[in-house]
């Protein structure tokens, strides 16, 4: 004694049976009540195929094949349902489908209780295995189409980055990567920390909620976001956020296109390299836009360094160390030797000494802006080498 005649009856009318499933899964779940997202015709094949495995299982016995299961979890992860809808929905079909099949045993008298009894825990453990194998196939679905949504995002902000859009896919890029179309914006570059350690991490998130739009892109060495900045005060705000995730980061001036993501790229980059330090930082390229030209052009910066402060260079260490040390407090300080002294602690005489044995050495007067001007970037090429700038707590005459 089996279930043969009930199974055989269910099936000849699953049609009717499925577009059932289909209107009450439709009625009673959310998700399920877009047609644009679920076709009521998607819907209600899948309902078909779904109860068809189960009838067949329960005639046949043997192992139960969760294809048509896996399938309507594929599905549903494409469509952007929940999880959670979708093992709903399933359910909702599933208990109709057993409505139906102790209603058709009922009008069949060799189908006895005791059997109907057997049969249901057969088919809710079926059940269970069929909505697992919903669960999983959409997780696998879900994670891959995520990767794959990832690897989309991250070509689109590579093509931004390296300039081969034209007008109408630079549109297109702005709006699948949910940035606006017109700036300003600005370029952000990380760089990598240990092995397993992503820089600015849970970063983006951090800007989303400050309503600043990003789209990022990982390299081995360095992570690079294009980050919108929508409002007055929106710089302030990346600038912030970007200080609190601990990293070593360098920022672009902001720009009005999105055509101009290459060329700040290249600022962006230009900023991190001139952090001073091993430690964390935010380094703005128009913080110190003369460091970031002689950062930029590395050999001519080193030939600017031979013809201006050689003589000085050539010095023995400690008395190389001394000159240097207070032409950069010099500077820091806007060119007066008082300021200079207090942070050295040292008498103003001994800075205005140290200024006049600079000036002798490369025949350059400070006093003349132009003749300063190639000092202090010559300055600059040095202590990006880490040349003689080693710092003390204080300073000896």
């Amino acid at each position: 004694m089996d279930l043969s005649g009930v199974v055989a009856a269910l099936r000849s009318r699953l049609p009717e049976l499925a577009g059932r499933m289909a209107l009450r899964i439709r009625a009673e779940v959310d998700a399920y009540q877009d047609e644009t997202l679920i076709p009521l015709d998607s819907l209600r094949a899948s309902c078909s195929a779904n109860a068809d495995f189960v009838l067949t299982h329960l005639r046949r016995k043997g192992a139960p094949d969760p294809e048509a299961a896996r399938e309507t979890g594929r599905a549903r992860a494409e469509q952007g349902v929940p999880l959670a809808d979708t093992l709903r929905a399933y359910r909702i079909g599933s208990e109709l489908l057993w409505t139906e099949i102790v209603a058709e045993a009922r009008t069949r008298p060799e189908v006895s209780d005791d059997l109907l009894v057997s049969e249901s825990a057969d088919f809710w453990a079926l059940f269970g295995l069929y909505a697992e194998a919903v669960a999983s196939a959409y997780r696998e679905t879900a994670a891959e189409l995520t990767s794959r949504g990832r690897a989309r995002r991250s070509a689109l902000v590579e093509a931004l980055f390296t300039g081969v859009f034209t007008d109408r896919t630079l549109w297109e890029a702005a709006r699948e990567l949910g940035l606006p179309e017109q700036g300003p914006y600005a370029v952000a570059v990380a760089e990598a920390g240990a092995p397993g350690e992503g820089p600015l991490a849970g970063v983006e998130a951090m800007l989303l909620r400050a309503e600043l739009p990003s789209a990022w892109r990982s390299l081995p060495d360095q992570r690079l976001a294009l980050i919108a900045l929508p409002t007055a005060s929106a710089e302030s705000t990346c600038l912030r956020v970007l200080r609190r995730s601990r990293a070593r980061v360098g920022v672009s001036p902001s720009f009005p296109s999105l055509r101009g993501a290459p060329q700040n790229l290249r600022f962006a980059r230009l900023a991190l390299s001139g952090l001073p330090g091993t430690g964390p930082g935010v380094a703005r390229f128009d913080d110190d836009p003369l460091a970031m030209v002689v950062a930029a052009a590395p050999a001519e910066a080193a030939r600017l360094v031979e013809v201006t402060l050689r003589p000085v260079l050539d010095l023995p260490a400690a008395e190389r160390s001394r000159l240097l040390r207070t032409l950069e407090h010099w500077f820091a300080s806007g060119g007066s030797a008082d300021a200079t002294a207090r942070s050295l602690f040292v008498h103003p005489n001994t800075v205005r000494y140290r200024l006049r044995r600079v000036e002798e050495l490369t025949g350059r007067s400070l006093s003349d802006p132009r003749a300063a001007a190639a000092v202090g970037a010559a300055l600059l090429a040095v202590r990006d080498r880490g040349t003689g700038l080693a710092e003390r707590p204080a300073d000896t005459c």
